[in-house]
């Protein structure tokens, strides 16, 4: 193989290391702990960016760039500056020829004078009636021809941008030239239509007059953009003036263009690029509020930089239907904002793409969803937030220095398995690793199948039921992200240090369901009335009679009483004052927990009289505890419990 090296140019950094999408995860994280969907969260970052990590500008800040260049624009000038510029240029030529007649006694020289009174007022029936005239003054010939010359600049610039440069020769051959280039533009774009257009006919072309467009264009696809965005910008400079002034430059327009022999093959163009690109906003007006006045071809140029930032600020806004950061044009951003823009886009758009393709989020049915990888990486991002509220050494700190002993020892031993406790029997693992390498020599070396640990007699299990409350109200107060937050942690909890339990979910409103593990991360409060303790007990229930042989954990967090009950033909009773037979039926569920075992502590998120009395008669029925946290301490609560009752077993 043969390798070519030269300069780097452009495009992403060879040399970069892989990315690093995590920092964009736990930004996410941030967002769906405190209670948002996996969509909103991806939403909220790529607004944000990420100037901590990456320096990174998000949406946000580019479309605050977008908003003050466009004020810029806006208070650039006026858009009159080529009809000023041509009646001073007029007003000149006539006032030199008028000093030059003046000393002249000759009845010519008072005819010529007539002449030019009789000159009409706007500047295009004024230039044709002097086209013919005979000036006496050589200065006002050459004002003349300076004003000639400025239009047919800026009537062709204003079509083909820098046209100016191209036309600085006046040798009649640079006018020949452009009129060459038109006819075969236009021959190009016919047979283009006629589906006979090739690359090799576009690069010919390029090859003539690529001197003429500056902005270089690849294809012939490119070159309509650029073209059709400035022949729009074109008519809305026109349609931006006032009715007279509208009329008067139009004129010049028209009349430049028959003079330079242009008129007929820039109607042709001008149908091909309406027909190839109506979606731009050809006669919309807009409204420059500055004090210099612009040339023709600065104003189609400023007005086509305006369209440009108002299409880019509503793209950056991402406030429609079925908005995506795909939808942002990477070569509107390189106009408009310059090559830095663009880094930032596309590290904006890299972060949805290796969020994916490093296996973080999914797309289902097109809603966006966190996979089992990233729910975990999110749990145990909750779980360490809870344990960094906890004082060191008070109870529910995890870092024992007894982890191991949960029994007797019975004198045997077996291989490690993930999620012992028992204590590691470092002799029996010590010659396994021995043995392994015997023969070898050296130091012995030690791989997981080696280690060992001693049984102990046999400790108990738990099954873990946490009742959570998905009503509105929950919402409503303030307490739903806390509550979110909190059964993602102790999920991962159970999942990372206590793998033998058996952890189970509960949501439950106006019914109750069982939440699994890479839901909770994408879950949100439901928008019903209905708080069905009744309903999520009988779930628990049936949870705890499927491991008989472990002890039942039954946590519920809610902010309100029972309002809601299960009857018997599977539909849902809702009744606020809660009546007695939803009351009934709930404790009736709580007696039947007493019944298993199963202390049901509650952890309750209001300050209400009616849900004090219905959890303190839950407590006497049961004999479990209540407690009422602070929503920031919720998770904090829930799970130092659990490991208090985890440890006494």
């Amino acid at each position: 193989m043969s390798y070519r090296y030269g300069e780097y140019r452009d495009g992403p950094d060879p040399l970069a290391p892989p990315y690093d999408v995590r920092s964009a995860l736990d930004r996410m994280g941030d967002s769906i702990l405190s209670g948002s969907n996996p969509g909103h969260a991806l939403r909220d970052l790529l607004r944000q960016g990420l100037p901590d990590a990456d320096n990174r500008r998000g949406l946000d800040e580019l479309l605050r760039e977008v908003r003050r260049r466009r004020r810029e624009l806006r208070e650039r000038g006026r858009l009159d500056g080529t009809l000023e510029r041509a009646r001073a240029l007029l007003d000149k030529a006539i006032g030199q020829e008028r000093a030059e007649l003046f000393p002249d006694p000759s009845d010519d020289a008072r005819f010529r004078e007539t002449r030019l009174d009789a000159v009409p007022d706007d500047p295009a029936g004024a230039i044709q009636d002097l086209s013919a005239y005979d000036w006496r003054s050589e200065a006002a010939r050459r004002t003349f021809e300076e004003l000639r010359d400025l239009l047919r600049r800026e009537v062709l610039d204003s079509q083909f941008q820098g046209m100016r440069q191209a036309l600085a020769d006046p040798d009649p051959a640079a006018m020949e030239r452009v009129r060459q280039m038109m006819s075969e533009l236009n021959d190009m774009l016919d047979r283009d239509a006629r589906g006979e257009h090739t690359q090799d006919d576009f690069d010919s072309f390029m090859s003539k007059y690529g001197d003429m467009f500056p902005d270089s264009p690849r294809n012939l696809e490119e070159l309509v953009d650029s073209l059709a965005r400035r022949a729009a910008a074109t008519q809305r400079l026109l349609a931006s003036l006032t009715p007279q002034q509208r009329e008067e430059l139009a004129n010049l327009i028209n009349q430049t263009l028959e003079q330079t022999g242009l008129a007929e093959q820039m109607r042709r163009l001008g149908d091909s690029l309406y027909a190839r690109r109506p979606d731009l906003a050809w006669h919309t007006p807009e409204r420059l509020t500055g004090d210099q006045p612009l040339g023709m071809g600065d104003a189609v140029t400023a007005l086509d930089e305006l369209a440009d930032l108002t299409q880019l600020e509503a793209a950056l806004r991402q406030d429609y239907p079925g908005a995506s950061i795909d939808d942002v044009d990477e070569a509107a951003v390189r106009r408009a904002l310059g090559r830095s823009a663009v880094d930032d886009l596309n590290a904006l758009k890299q972060i949805e793409r290796e969020l994916e393709q490093q296996g973080y989020l999914r797309r289902q049915r097109g809603r966006l969803e966190l996979t089992p990888k990233a729910v975990r990486r999110l749990g145990e991002t909750a779980l360490r937030r809870v344990f960094a509220s906890l004082d060191a050494g008070r109870r529910g700190d995890h870092d024992q220095t007894d982890a191991g002993a949960a029994g007797e020892l019975t004198g045997s031993t077996r291989p490690w398995r993930f999620g012992d406790e028992q204590p590691i029997d470092v002799v029996r693992t010590v010659v396994n690793g021995v043995r392994r390498g015997a023969g070898r020599g050296g130091a012995v070396t030690l791989s997981v199948d080696d280690f060992e640990v001693a049984e102990t007699e046999r400790r108990t299990a738990a099954a873990v039921c946490l009742l959570v409350d998905l009503s509105y109200s929950m919402a409503l107060r303030g307490t739903w992200a806390a509550a979110k937050q909190t059964a993602m942690a102790l999920q991962a909890l159970v999942s990372s240090k206590f793998p033998q339990d058996s952890v189970q979910i509960i949501g439950f409103s106006n019914y109750a369901r069982v939440l699994a593990p890479d839901e909770l991360a994408g879950l949100e409060w439901d928008m019903v009335q209905g708080t069905n303790l009744h309903h999520a007990l009988l779930i628990a229930g049936r949870h705890l009679d499927r491991h008989p042989d472990f002890e039942p954990v039954v946590l519920v967090v809610t902010d309100g009483e029972p309002t809601s009950h299960l009857r018997r033909n599977g539909s849902y009773a809702f009744e606020w004052p809660p009546t007695p037979e939803t009351l009934e039926l709930t404790l009736s569920e709580v007696d039947k927990m007493t019944r298993r075992r199963a202390t049901l502590n509650v952890f309750m998120l209001a300050e209400d009289e009616r849900l004090k009395e219905f959890v303190d008669e839950v407590a006497r029925r049961n004999g479990g505890r209540v407690f009422s946290p602070s929503p920031e301490r919720l998770g904090e609560y829930v799970v130092s419990d659990f490991l208090r009752a985890r440890r006494a077993r």
